[in-house]
């Protein structure tokens, strides 16, 4: 089989990402459901993956550094193009086969609009300072909410803006700010050297692709003390388990520092999950915490259990819970009942 074709039939079926798996027919996920070509194209004739088609696979989509890094370390993340897509692909191993699975990266870059963000995170884009955490499991859709939000800052200020990614996804031009993309393993040896280094290069916004140990999280909360806005995400479910996972990663004797560290920088909070929408396609479900004086005081405190009941009574804020909003997307016809029940902590909160 062309890989070629492939990732352009997954571009085309508007699929989220690809599967390629060795003796099986390639797999789409579209919408949130997997589903084989066979069963997409009943008159395709598509026949399972053989081990000569990922050797082919293998030497269109990798150089021959990017390929003995994957061999050597079995595990490998790169962007690729073909034709008007372009895709972040994860190589592996499984049964000492290869696998391979690729991410579809819309050209079309998103607007803060486009993906119904409240005009909240409007506000927060235009701080000059702050830190800004995007949460939610993987495919939630935390990369286009990250590039929604480079994209809103470089058509409205001039900002030095520097990103540090693994793959590069959404590839930016500059309008009003200056904007540079480093990626893992090419530009940088990790995320906590580029983000070290990453204050000799005069930025005004940093965006990190995900937040993975202590040194990433301890250098990102310095970047944010010292007058930068930083966006990054973490793969958490709420605003409160993503409060206790930055804490947790830190030592013990330095949690108290960390706390009241992170209750001055932080600025919010924005966890997300996709929901099938009532019409097809997929709906973001949103919980929003801004960081105000009572956030603030729980997260000093060690209270986070106590910051979902504070985002209830936030509204006036910008604040939501996910339940709110899960209630919200129902009522305005976005998602079934069905769909919202399994969605919210209490089934309650559709009937008031």
């Amino acid at each position: 089989m062309d890989i070629n074709n492939l990732l352009k039939l997954a571009g085309d079926k508007k699929a989220s990402d690809i599967h390629l798996i060795f003796d099986q027919v390639p797999v789409l996920r579209i919408d949130g459901v997997l589903s084989d070509l066979n069963t997409l194209i009943p008159d395709g004739n598509f026949t399972k993956l053989t081990a000569v088609d990922f050797e082919e696979f293998l030497n269109i989509l990798l150089n021959r550094e990017q390929k003995t890094r994957f061999f050597d370390k079995r595990d490998l993340d790169v962007s690729y193009q073909f034709d008007k897509y372009r895709y972040r692909v994860n190589f592996s191993f499984e049964k000492c086969n290869v696998r391979i699975v690729a991410r579809v990266i819309n050209e079309t870059k998103p607007s803060l609009g486009e993906i119904g963000m409240p005009a909240i995170v409007n506000d927060l884009m235009n701080l000059n300072e702050g830190f800004v955490l995007i949460t939610g499991p993987t495919g939630c859709g935390k990369s286009t909410t990250l590039a929604a939000m480079v994209n809103y800052i470089n058509d409205t200020k001039s900002c030095n803006i520097v990103t540090l990614e693994d793959p590069i996804e959404y590839i930016f031009k500059p309008n009003k700010s200056l904007i540079s993309q480093r990626q893992l393993g090419t530009d940088m040896l990790s995320f906590a050297s580029g983000l070290k280094h990453v204050l000799r290069q005069d930025p005004n916004v940093v965006m990190l692709g995900e937040m993975r140990d202590l040194e990433t999280i301890s250098t990102a909360l310095t970047l944010a003390e010292t007058g930068h806005l930083v966006l990054a995400t973490l793969h958490t479910y709420s605003a409160a388990q993503t409060i206790d996972r930055i804490i947790d990663v830190f030592p013990p004797h330095q949690q108290s520092q960390v706390r009241s560290q992170l209750s001055s920088v932080l600025s919010a909070v924005i966890s997300q999950r996709l929901l099938p929408g009532k019409n097809g396609g997929r709906v973001a479900a949103r919980e929003i915490m801004i960081n105000n004086n009572a956030i603030s005081n729980l997260i000093r405190e060690g209270k986070s259990a106590q910051i979902k009941s504070t985002i209830e009574t936030g509204s006036s804020y910008g604040m939501s819970t996910m339940d709110h909003h899960v209630k919200q997307l129902y009522q305005d016809g976005q998602i079934s009942e069905e769909t919202a029940l399994a969605h919210v902590s209490d089934p309650r909160v559709l009937e008031s």
